[in-house]
């Protein structure tokens, strides 16, 4: 096979994607240079280190130190996610200190030790140079919050104030607030915040305000009146509520829930700029959304580079037919593809989550759920495709299904070769992304991360589990589902393939969040992080659906697109989750 001018083209627009969105990225990062960005590494007095990144605003010395932030992500986040507060806090004057959370990015496991990491990153910030450390600020975003609170409670007389953002105080073993702690409270909690049930006791998001326990710690038995301030913040005993009307994880990428966030924090520092009227946070979240969709958009014509060049050509033969119509069976068994992974979704999530042990071969609690779903997958999709095949009367290996093995070990060796020269190449752009822009590939909640050395020692782990889900995957689409007219047209076949992964997990999101908006609660209360995490498969589904499409015609078989999908998912997922596991 040869590459024709479309696919070199989009090789070419895959790159453009990948560099001039990197490169938005870090001009809204760094706010079009006047901010400087740097890691910083903090150890912990346990001998493990957390990761950071300080924003410096130009003119800011040891002989001039500005006012400090401390800002926290929330749970199975990143210190990235917090970009939108760190880049309005430094625009405005104050030299942010931005961590992952232990046993998040690349700070040391286990997740939840030392008070989340609230502690030592405000040691660290308040010793800091360039921090006057009598003007200090706590910022966190849900489980972030409670780091904050943490910090504040081992070390009160190093801050001045604190805003939480989807948070509260005396959850999840943080410590307890009151009308005098925190000093100088600001909430911010959205109007549609999933977890109101978990963080202030409401029935409903739009309920907050009548919280008993927000109300406790505000010193008052009457609702609270949002943008109010209660109490004094010279005495800092100052609290108020903001209510911007978006959601959970919608909070840190909502410029009402920005200003008001960077807000509370400027009316109760001292010696900030003047506050400036506009945002610039959000361009390096298009920007890293670009670069993210020129990597996925990559996968293509690395995939055809290198299936067109021997000896790994020699892997590849062309489609065979289909084995079935568009008829009536066909949409029984579409419709079970779609509906049977979103059955199987709360269950085993939860479970797989809550319920697996944390060892060194399963460290990650969320990834434990995701997988345990991968399985029961694997085991419907065999179940449901023997029960066809056996009535089909067909031989197993018959090659229309894409599970023949060609050459033997040989052709699967080189279907595995095409798949790490196409991943890899993918993780070469990312570091390259990385050395020079210090930004990844990220949209919102979904996030491709380069991988530590613990991050690839998982990787190794949790790899044959979902490489079998891919595998079951491909015998799913292209052997039972692939119809003459998916088989003759590359397009019709990724747009089928897509609807039918992605179309039950919309179904599930619009079912939660169109009850969430109209009662102030989703349907199903206790599911809030798995719904949240549900916008990942909806974003990741499509994506899968096109790999194992793509490289099916592209090749004949199923091997190459399951290895590059499980390669792929697996380092997102692992690079992305909380490692539990005390390494």
């Amino acid at each position: 096979m040869s590459l024709t001018r479309k696919q070199v083209g989009l090789l070419a627009l895959s790159l453009l994607l990948v560099f001039s969105g990197s490169a938005l990225a870090q001009w809204g990062q760094t706010a079009g240079g006047d901010i400087d960005v740097e890691r910083v590494e903090i150890e912990t007095d346990d001998g493990g280190t957390i990761d950071g990144y300080l924003y410096v605003p130009d003119g800011v010395s040891a002989d001039d130190p500005a006012p400090g932030v401390l800002a926290i992500h929330g749970y199975i986040n990143s210190k990235e996610t917090q970009s939108s507060f760190a880049i309005e806090y430094a625009r405005r004057g104050h030299v942010v200190l931005a961590i992952d959370q232990p046993g998040h990015g690349y700070s040391d496991p286990p997740a939840f030790s030392n008070g989340w990491g609230g502690p030592p990153a405000l040691e660290y910030l308040a010793d800091h140079e360039l921090v006057d450390e009598d003007n200090i600020g706590l910022e966190g975003h849900s489980m972030g919050g409670w780091a904050a609170v943490s910090a504040a409670a081992e070390h009160p007389d190093s801050y001045e104030s604190v805003v939480l953002v989807g948070s509260s105080t005396g959850s999840a073993g943080a410590p307890e607030g009151n009308e005098t702690f925190p000093r100088n409270l600001g909430v911010v909690f959205a109007d549609y915040d999933e977890f109101h049930w978990l963080m202030w006791g409401s029935a409903t998001g739009p309920a907050t305000p009548q919280s008993e326990k927000l109300q406790s710690v505000f010193g008052t038995d009457d609702g609270i009146n949002e943008g109010e301030v209660y109490g004094s913040v010279d005495d800092g005993t100052a609290r108020a509520l903001y209510t911007p009307r978006t959601t959970h994880p919608g909070a840190h990428h909502t410029p009402s829930a920005v200003s008001d966030t960077v807000g509370w924090t400027q009316r109760t520092l001292e010696g900030a700029d003047e506050e400036p009227g506009d945002h610039v946070w959000y361009w390096k979240e298009i920007g890293t959304a670009i670069a993210l969709l020129g990597g996925f958009l990559f996968l293509v014509p690395a995939g055809a580079v290198l299936t067109s060049r021997e000896p790994l050509a020699d892997a590849t033969r062309t489609v065979p037919d289909a084995v079935t119509e568009r008829d009536r069976g066909w949409y029984v068994a579409a419709l079970l593809a779609a509906v049977v992974p979103v059955v199987l979704y709360y269950p085993t999530m939860l479970v797989g989550s809550q319920a697996m042990p944390v060892t060194a071969i399963t460290p990650q609690g969320e990834t434990n759920g995701i997988v345990l779903w991968a399985l029961a997958n694997v085991v419907v999709i065999a179940g449901l495709f023997g029960l066809w095949h056996r009535n089909s009367g067909r031989s197993l290996g018959d090659e229309r299904y894409g599970l023949d093995i060609g050459d033997g070990a040989a052709t699967i060796a080189k279907s595995l070769a095409v798949a790490v020269g196409v991943v890899g190449g993918l993780y070469v752009l990312l570091w390259i992304v990385d050395t020079v822009f210090m930004t990844d590939f990220r949209a919102w909640v979904l996030g491709l991360k380069l991988m530590s050395t613990l991050h690839a020692r998982i990787f190794v782990t949790y790899l044959p589990a979902f490489l079998a889900f891919f595998v079951a995957l491909g015998v799913l689409l292209h052997g039972r589902l692939r119809t003459p007219e998916t088989t003759r047209s590359l397009p019709r076949a990724m747009a089928t393939n897509a609807v039918i992964l992605t179309g039950g997990f919309a179904l599930l999101l619009v079912i939660q969040y169109g009850t969430l908006f109209a009662t102030g609660a989703l349907a199903v209360p206790i599911t809030a992080l798995q719904t949240i995490i549900a916008f990942q498969f909806l974003a990741l589904l499509p994506v899968i659906a096109v790999v194992s499409t793509y490289f099916f015609h592209r090749t004949g078989r199923i091997w190459t697109g399951a290895f590059v999908n499980a390669l792929l998912i697996t380092w997102l997922i692992v690079a992305s989750q909380a490692i539990h596991y005390p390494f």
